[in-house]
Parts: structure tokens; sequence; C-alpha cells
């Protein structure tokens, strides 16, 4: 398949990208390069002459109408969005514009592009847009599993704009007719991720010496899945998955924040250990942010009786291949992090000149 996968350069959409090439499927590459993105997550297929990257947002109807009819793909996998919660509770309206416009515009895009389609290409096309568990709001202690049939109650503004967009996927379906999927994710982790998130930014942390900032208690619940996994079981679902149906993607994996944040330190302290101590002595508690979802947890018996897919990597393997991935890689950690405070900066030095 020719197939048209935006924010391809993030976390995610970089693991997505790389294995869809690997499938012998070609991919063009939409991404607006915002902070979180980075194309270095993805030079080692950058001379692949079945990947085109794209510069351009989502939002932007004329640049998504003229790809469409450019590239001519057969599916379009849809990861493109804001999705840092804490961001999003700071300024909402990036989290609005891009996961629920520009959802829209492509929904738009791909209904206009699919009406010029005919015979089996038109049969077969597929708009898969990739969502997060944190559109069901939250679970007690107790409570079963999210299934695909938990009514939606997001929390934040991000997973509000996520269930938005999950929303418009389902009205375009039944209003248009487009054929769509829809996964809902757990939490991600692995190489390459933005150090904004939590595993990423223990590590990081720790190695630097700095204080590791745990919200609350750290007793919130996160199901975690390695990114590789979630990437298959994508493909997975735009291969198999049936028209108008939506597949949970978790790994089973649940653990307190403050127990995984214990593995990591207990990870690191046998891969590089302190001069001084441990790891562990640089936990330090926070308050916790507003409307913080105390437990996430995800049933997977529908795509795993359905379409045959289970999570491969348990937690503790994934977290030292992420981990020995960062220890390995400190040029690319360093970059992300030099960009970040020039951002920072810059947006200091914007807000005194309009005082």
């Amino acid at each position: 398949m020719k197939i048209l996968v935006t924010g391809g350069c993030g976390f995610i959409g970089s693991w997505v990208v790389r294995q869809a090439l690997h499938a012998g499927h070609s991919v063009a590459n939409l991404d607006a390069l915002t902070y979180a993105a980075n194309q270095d997550n993805l030079l080692d297929i950058a001379g692949n002459n079945k990947y085109e990257f794209i510069h351009g947002d989502i939002c932007d109807g004329e640049v998504v109408g003229e790809l469409f009819t450019r590239i001519q793909p057969d599916a379009v996998i849809h990861l493109a969005a804001e999705s840092h919660v804490d961001k999003s509770i700071e300024s909402a309206s990036a989290f609005i514009k891009t996961n629920v416009l520009g959802t829209q515009v492509l929904l738009d895009a791909a209904t206009e592009y699919r009406t010029c389609m005919v015979g089996k290409r038109y049969d077969n096309f597929r708009f898969l847009h990739v969502s997060t568990d944190e559109v069901y709001g939250d679970l007690g202690p107790d409570d079963p599993a999210f299934t695909e049939t938990t009514p939606y109650a997001p929390s934040s503004p991000y997973a509000a704009s996520k269930a938005s967009s999950d929303h418009l996927v389902r009205a375009w379906h039944r209003t248009h007719g487009l054929p769509v999927l829809i996964t809902n994710c757990s939490n991600n982790y692995g190489p390459n991720q933005f150090p904004e998130k939590l595993i990423p930014l223990v590590i990081l942390r720790a190695l630097a010496g700095e204080e590791i900032p745990i919200y609350g208690t750290g007793e919130n619940v996160r199901d975690w899945l390695y990114v590789g996994d979630h990437a298959d079981a994508i493909l997975k679902v735009l291969d198999d998955g049936q028209i108008g149906e939506t597949y949970n993607i978790g790994g089973e994996e649940e653990r307190t924040n403050i127990n995984l944040v214990r593995c990591i330190c207990a990870v690191l302290d046998k891969l590089r250990p302190r001069e001084n101590g441990q790891y562990a002595d640089l936990i330090g508690f926070i308050t916790d942010r507003p409307g913080h979802d105390r437990r996430y947890a995800m049933n997977i018996d529908k795509i795993r009786a359905d379409l045959g897919w289970s999570p491969a990597a348990d937690l503790q393997a994934g977290l030292e291949k992420t981990i020995n991935w960062y220890l390995d890689n400190p040029a690319w950690c360093q970059k992300i992090l030099d960009r970040t405070e020039a951002t920072r900066r810059q947006g200091l030095n914007l807000n005194s000149g309009t005082k």
C-alpha cells in the first residue's frame, strides 16, 4: 500500500513509518515539525526510495488536499496530535486546533479524495485514527479495565480534544461512508521518546543527578505499552481490522507511577551506578496536577480474539532496552534538551518584550 502517515516524525509516528516501510509499504509522512517532532528519529530510513517527507500542517486544508491528489494514498494513518497533558492544562488552544480542527480537515480531504477513486481502490481505502485510553476517563482500584464500549469521560483538555476527534471520525463514517478504524492505546514508552514524558524524563533527570519529580503520592496507575508493539498493532488493524470498529491496544502492564520510577532507578543502578547513593534517592514528590486520573487499564480481548495481536514486550525487558538506548545516545538527548531550552528562553524573551 501507499500510506499517508500524519505526525510521522513524532515518537509513535516514527516507529509506525519505519515498520510500515519494513513491511513493504510506501510511506508519505506529513509533519508540521512542532516542538516534539524530530526528523532525527527517521535518519535510518531517510534514503529509502519508498519514503517521502512533507513538511506541512494538517490544519492547512489546501496543503492536505493537494497532498492527497498528488500522492494518491491507499490508506491514512492519522497520528498527528498535541499530546502532553500538562501543556493542555496550561493552554488548550493548540490541542483544540490540531486534534479537533486538524482531524476535521483530514476527514474532509479524505472523503473528497475517495469520491474520485474507483474499483478496488475505492473499496479498500482505509482511514485509521490513532487515539488514547485517556478518552475513557479514569478507574477506581477495583474497576474492570476499559473496553471499546466504555463511555467517554475525559478529564483533561488533551483527553477531551482526542475524544472530540474520535467522535468526528465516527461521524464521518456514518454520515459520509468514510471507511474508518479507531485505535485507543495505553501509555507508550521506548527509544526516541520526547523527554517531557515520564520514562525519559526520569532517565535523564537521574543521569543528570537532578530531582525526579513525582506527582502527588505516586499512586496513580498506568498501563505501559512498548512502542514497537503499538506500531505492530496499528499496522495489524490497518490490514485486518473491520471497518467502523474500535480496537483497544494495551501492554497489560499496570504499575503505579512510584513503582515504575523505582524500577527505572533499579535498572540504572545496575547499568550505570551512581558514585554516591542510589538513583531512587533523587525521588521527590510535588503537588499533584489538576484532574489527575487515578488509573488506566485496557481490556485488549477484542484485538487479541479478532486480529490475533498481543503485546510481545514485558515491561522489565522493555525498560532495560529503553534505558540502554538513552545511555547509548547522549547526543540525541542533548540535542533535544538544548532545543527545548532555546525554545523556553525564546518564550521568556518574547514575554518580557510585551510587558
